[in-house]
């Protein structure tokens, strides 16, 4: 039982990307953020170079992956608690601080809690996320008034600012948004609701990785909420994926946010599992 980790994506993706695959809903975030690795190189997120790794059970099998792409939050697949308190060890060992968890909730609240033990800190929990997964797609009621279209790159200064708005609002990172539009220009991953000829909300869709794609960020300026906007371009981006040929649909929604949770189980998306962010305080050396 032991963790094995790389710098190489290709070797992680040959060792774990059976496990991966195997349950594609389970380790969406794993499977965007890698395919987004895969075409656009791995200076995708940042600077520094991605880490990777999987966990080999008694038996032998892979039952546990992680994907880090600092400065950004490890993202850690469903695993044993077992797995998680020995990866906050791997990667505590390493020169770079662990800044937090990013993933499911059992396995980021082990890996959490031997952070705690290693530090006596507490940490913070930074998002309560739900995932949900499309069940049968139901129109917006009532029909929002505008429409869809995908966003292009003369779009690109006003998508930058309202994904720093979105991550600013949803506890996302504060850094890389440029990167992120940019890469989702290249495989039109952005789509803009319009109403009375402006741009009124955003959706954007990840690559399609082993059947599943997952909607996301949704945002409109508080000044045009309250107008259905959302809704629109969620169930825009919703009919194209589905149009596409994806077999599951899925998006994250905040606890907090009833508003959002609400109009997405309108719209036919039902709640798979929760996944927590957690942010560890830094300063303190370990004992």
């Amino acid at each position: 039982m032991s963790w094995t980790t790389t710098d190489d994506l290709d070797t992680f993706l040959t060792h774990a990307g059976g496990f991966v695959h195997s349950r594609p809903a389970e380790h969406t975030v794993l499977l965007g953020v890698a395919a987004t690795l895969a075409a656009a190189g791995p200076a995708a997120y940042g600077d520094e170079p991605p880490r990777y790794g999987w966990w080999r059970g008694p038996d032998g099998r892979t039952t546990g992956a992680f994907l880090w792409t600092p400065p950004r939050l490890p993202v850690l697949s469903p695993m044993p608690d077992r797995a998680a308190a020995e990866l906050l060890e791997v990667l505590a060992a390493g020169p770079l601080p662990v800044g937090g968890a990013n993933g499911a909730r059992p396995a980021a609240d082990a890996f959490t809690a031997a952070w705690e033990r290693r530090t006596g800190r507490a940490a913070r929990l930074r998002t309560h996320l739900r995932l949900y997964r499309l069940g049968e797609p139901a129109p917006p009621d009532p029909a929002p008034r505008g429409s869809a279209r995908a966003a292009t790159a003369a779009d690109r200064g006003l998508l930058v600012d309202w994904w720093g708005a979105f991550a600013r609002e949803s506890g996302g990172e504060p850094y890389g948004h440029d990167r992120a539009v940019d890469d989702r220009l290249s495989y039109g991953g952005l789509t803009l609701w319009e109403a009375d000829g402006r741009p009124a909300s955003l959706a954007g869709l990840t690559r399609t990785v082993g059947g599943m794609v997952r909607v996301g960020p949704v945002y409109t300026p508080p000044a045009l909420r309250r107008n259905g906007y959302a809704a629109g371009a969620t169930a825009a981006v919703t009919r194209g994926a589905l149009a596409a040929g994806a077999e599951q649909v899925l998006l994250f929604a905040d606890t907090a946010n009833r508003t959002s949770t609400a109009l997405y189980e309108r719209l036919g998306y039902r709640p798979v599992g929760d996944h927590r962010r957690y942010d560890f305080p830094q300063g303190t050396p370990p004992p």
